[in-house]
């Protein structure tokens, strides 16, 4: 017999969509149903989601300064609201978490205005801007990091710190030990830019690799994701050079790549940095520029501080120092390693469970802070 319902809100990026799946399998297994509700880009990687039904409702960005521009996001985001208002009204959850970005602030402002026990998940080392918005309303806020910058004050007394929920194919793949390249064996690259992919890996990594020696490049297998738009040109100049390379827009078994991979390269987002650590693989990370609160910049650092892999700034980063780096680490297995190891020593296998604790805590009723709501 069900326990009831709870509202996972997640948008459709792999960052947000894997903890949310992660957490939606524990709930299932602690005897809850799981309902999700994220914006049109769940389509793509929200098919597997383990829902008792996904919901849908108009989401949007805040880009650039036009009133105009700002008029528009307004108006998505007040019809998300209205779409949300209504769904938590018939899906009635016992309660809800949202995992960060704008395509949750309508569900969680929604079931705040329902009185609906509500949480939010921050994955990154810095506090996003919706995350930070839905702060003061909400009656928890689960953390992925010890110190999460932006969260201060008041907000503290709400923390716990959870960790970052893995995914079950990440967690059957925890002992597989790492085995650094042989001297004369094949080179497994893992190149991935986040569940979007990255035109700027797709135009860097075929310069670097264009660049090693001819010893180097016969012995690489790169397995790359790229953008749609990209793929033939990245094939294209892989053949060139007589690379073997396999590319998609989306690897369904990308935990199983991670943990064969001799070395990865990367955007930082917290839950790529969280499955590289649980798998214990080195990583050359490639922080997302362009984020407002540069929070891949902080989480990749981070990781380089504790000596788990090698933090490479997009600004600066140029196709003969990627191909040095590459190069230099394919030929020191002993660096690639010791990475690993200290890869491995920052994993929290705990998240799952603590975060499934959390949400149970709201869902019956106990726990979790004082009730709280808004006006609808």
């Amino acid at each position: 017999m069900s326990r009831g319902a709870v509202m996972l809100a997640a948008g459709g990026t792999g960052g947000h969509l894997f903890p949310a799946q992660a957490l939606g399998e524990e709930l299932i297994r602690r005897g809850y149903d799981v309902d999700l509700i994220t914006d049109t880009r769940g389509n793509v990687f929200g098919a597997d989601f383990p829902a008792r039904k996904v919901y849908k409702v108009p989401a949007a960005t805040f880009r650039g300064r036009s009133p105009l521009e700002a008029t528009k996001t307004l108006g998505t985001l007040g019809n998300g609201f209205q779409a949300a208002y209504k769904i938590m009204g018939e899906a009635a959850p016992k309660a809800i978490i949202g995992f960060g970005g704008y395509p949750t602030l309508a569900p969680v402002l929604a079931a705040v205005g329902r009185g609906i026990p509500s949480a939010i998940h921050e994955q990154n080392s810095v506090m996003g801007q919706a995350n930070r918005f839905l702060a003061p309303m909400v009656r928890a806020i689960a953390c992925g990091f010890d110190k999460t910058k932006y969260l201060e004050g008041k907000l503290i007394a709400k923390v716990r710190v959870t960790g970052t929920p893995l995914r079950g194919t990440v967690l059957s793949l925890r002992n597989a030990s790492y085995r650094p390249p042989s001297s004369q064996g094949q080179l497994n690259l893992l190149v991935f830019g986040g569940s979007q992919g990255a035109q700027f890996l797709s135009d860097i990594i075929p310069q670097a690799l264009q660049m090693l020696p001819e010893y180097f490049r016969d012995r690489l297998f790169v397995m790359q994701q790229c953008r749609e738009e990209d793929i033939d040109r990245v094939f294209d100049a892989y053949e060139a050079v007589g690379i073997a390379a396999e590319l998609a827009t989306f690897f369904e078994d990308l935990p199983q790549r991670m943990s064969n991979a001799h070395l990865t390269i990367a955007r930082s987002g917290a839950t790529t940095i969280a499955e590289l650590c649980a798998l214990g693989r080195p990583a050359i990370l490639v922080p997302l520029p362009h984020a407002k609160d540069n929070d891949q910049l902080e989480n990749a650092t981070r990781l380089e501080a504790s000596g788990g892999g090698w933090c490479c700034p997009q600004q600066s980063l140029t196709a003969e120092q990627l191909a040095g780096t590459v190069r230099r680490l394919f030929e020191d297995p002993g660096a690639l390693i010791k990475a690993a190891a200290n890869a491995h020593a920052l994993a929290n296998y705990n998240a799952l469970d603590s975060l499934g604790n959390l949400m149970e805590e709201l869902a019956e009723g106990h726990g979790a802070g004082t009730k709280m709501a808004v006006s609808a």
